[in-house]
């Protein structure tokens, strides 16, 4: 019930941090749903049904063997891994540094490589390091900081 009050109805557009949330949504009728979370190796073929099942089901990606890892398991005809570039901005717990000359060959690399296979939706980045702050000017700071590095990755 709060899914969907925080879609607006939509069931569109939710973000997951586990398979096991993905799978209950996907049951419960959200068709949109993104995967918070590097893919891992050892779940591809979870990952594909639910890319196979859904209209939108889409992955972060933070490394050029997790890029290797989707080429070698294509999608049926008429779809594409969808996948964001998961940015570390800070917190050091996923995700490659904006600031690492890697981040952008990454994004090249999924962008370039095979669009008939996958698309780069996008980057993805999560401020994992407010958890430990005490007020909100703090939570605040890391937010800015956060942009700024998203900004700046983004416009180069």
């Amino acid at each position: 019930e709060g899914a969907e009050l925080a879609t607006g109805g939509t069931r569109r557009g939710i973000v997951v941090s586990t398979l096991a949330e993905a799978r209950f949504f996907a049951a419960g009728g959200f068709d949109d749903i993104l995967y918070a979370y590097p893919l891992p190796g050892g779940r591809l073929e979870e990952c594909a049904a639910l890319a196979q099942r859904l209209q939108a089901f889409q992955l972060l990606l933070d490394s050029p063997q997790a890029l290797a890892l989707l080429r070698r398991r294509p999608l049926p005809p008429g779809k594409r891994w969808l996948v964001w570039l998961k940015l570390d901005c800070g917190n050091g717990r996923a995700g490659v540094r904006p600031t690492d000359p890697g981040a952008m060959s990454l994004a090249r690399a999924i962008a370039e490589e095979a669009p008939e296979e996958v698309t780069l939706v996008g980057v993805y980045a999560h401020c994992g390091d407010t958890y430990g702050c005490r007020d909100v000017p703090a939570i605040q700071a890391i937010t800015r900081a956060t942009t700024a590095a998203v900004l700046d990755f983004v416009t180069a």
